[in-house]
């Protein structure tokens, strides 16, 4: 009787009919023997190309993949992710945050070798298109400085969202007045004062931190190639030649005509007012990337206003016309729980899906094969990715990775190379002292 008594209690135990001591467990779901949705943690800049397009990718990813996508952007994420990275808890598993950004956290990381070789993500097949990351991916992108920092041949940050940078301006301002595009420095310059003479700058800039994309471009004109190649590798004697003191002496001539009030609107809070000088035609020319017209799409403007885009003057007559191509990074953390799903990730957004998601819900740019599709000629965009096909040659920009040296900034928006840009405009720093800043960090770099 006992034994029959056990018998039926545990049959009205399972039933559910007289409480279970296997309820009392907090993981019910796990005695049942189904998995836990994996959960991946992405955390990255919330930018000019906005959070759309990376919701409705992830969207995408967590029903096709049966996975759960926690995504955190914020316009301050260095700051936000600094602490978390150095508490080593909680550690995002993919990161989107692009070298050169405010606050050097991507370099930071570079330098410390916090970021994971994920070159086996080449190997990857893209979703079901019958090609691998590697064929996906335009030739050269991951070859990069900004890819592959330690240039031991392995892909350490993914290449996503590229766009040509150059200088931006109001076509219709210079057809209004009858002035033409300038193609060199020296034309640039004749340019600057017929405008002064009617109360208008030729330059203007939101902070320094757009001199990477500039700087690099004039660099790269002005001193050539081979040589350019060995600045971004700390070659000291190439810091100190005088081509190279010839672009630091370009950019002081360029100085003398910034409009006024930029210095002091060239920060977090203001930089949009700065921007706003080329819409209202007080200021010729503004280096950006192709996120600006989004980014002010809802600001004021003078009548009749038209978007214009040119790449960085030639040094010369006859000379090299640069622009640099902008390309945004995401990167799995060494420490990151889900690395595999990151990489899983990452692969499903050279998908032609993921590329049309992120373009129509943003205008961000995938670097893949084919991704002419998305940008026909009657896209505003076209005017910015068609720069190359009209005589101008992109401009990589990207340090290598070297040691860390306390105390020693040179290539961060506030750096010494970059953010000293403000000193000069403001005339708080000559030319010279700032290319003698410059080689003197170069050299303790190399040390």
């Amino acid at each position: 009787m006992k034994k029959l008594f056990k018998v039926l209690l545990a049959s009205l135990l399972c039933l559910g009919l007289v409480g279970c001591s296997a309820d009392t467990d907090d993981n019910a779901g796990d005695a049942t023997g189904t998995p836990e949705t994996p959960v991946l943690k992405i955390a990255g800049l919330d930018g000019g190309y906005g959070s759309a397009g990376w919701e409705a990718v992830i969207a995408n990813f967590e029903a096709a993949e049966g996975v759960s996508v926690e995504l955190q952007l914020e316009k301050n994420i260095a700051e936000v992710l600094r602490p978390v990275i150095n508490s080593g808890k909680d550690i995002p598993d993919l990161v989107y945050l692009a070298v050169g950004a405010t606050g050097g956290l991507t370099e930071a990381m570079i330098s410390e070798k916090q970021i994971l070789d994920i070159s086996d993500v080449l190997d990857m097949q893209v979703g079901a298109e019958g090609v691998t990351v590697g064929e996906k991916l335009l030739p050269g992108f991951t070859d990069a400085l900004t890819s592959s920092p330690y240039q031991d041949g392995s892909l350490y940050l993914a290449p996503i969202n590229y766009g040509p940078c150059g200088l931006f301006y109001d076509a219709n301002l210079l057809a209004t007045k009858g002035w033409e595009l300038p193609t060199t420095w020296a034309e640039m310059f004749e340019l600057g004062d017929l405008a002064a003479a009617e109360g208008i700058a030729l330059f203007t800039y939101p902070t320094t931190g757009y001199f990477d994309a500039f700087f690099s471009a004039v660099l790269n004109s002005v001193v050539g190639p081979e040589q350019y190649a060995k600045l971004m590798t700390y070659d000291v004697a190439a810091w100190e030649s005088e081509s190279t003191k010839e672009a630091f002496a370009l950019v002081g001539k360029l100085a003398g005509y910034v409009e006024e009030n930029t210095v002091a609107n060239a920060n977090g809070e203001g930089f949009t007012k700065n921007q706003l000088l080329i819409l209202d035609n007080k200021a010729i020319f503004c280096p950006n990337g192709t996120w600006l017209p989004g980014e002010m799409a809802e600001a004021p403007r003078t009548e009749g206003f038209e978007w214009g885009f040119t790449s960085i003057p030639a040094y010369t007559e006859g000379g090299d016309a640069y622009a640099t191509t902008f390309v945004e990074q995401m990167y799995i953390p060494t420490s990151a729980e889900n690395a595999d799903l990151a990489k899983k990730f990452i692969a499903y957004c050279y998908s032609d899906e993921a590329a049309a998601l992120f373009y129509t819900n943003g205008g961000a740019v995938m670097p893949i094969v084919g991704n002419e599709k998305f940008i026909t000629a009657e896209d505003p965009n076209s005017l910015y990715y068609n720069i190359y096909n009209t005589g101008a040659k992109a401009n990589a920009v990207g340090f290598a990775a070297i040691e860390k040296v306390e105390g020693v900034d040179l290539t961060s928006a506030d750096g010494i190379l970059y953010g000293t840009v403000n000193s000069v405009v403001a005339g708080t720093k000559t030319v010279e002292e700032w290319h003698a800043d410059v080689v003197e960090a170069v050299k303790k770099l190399n040390k």
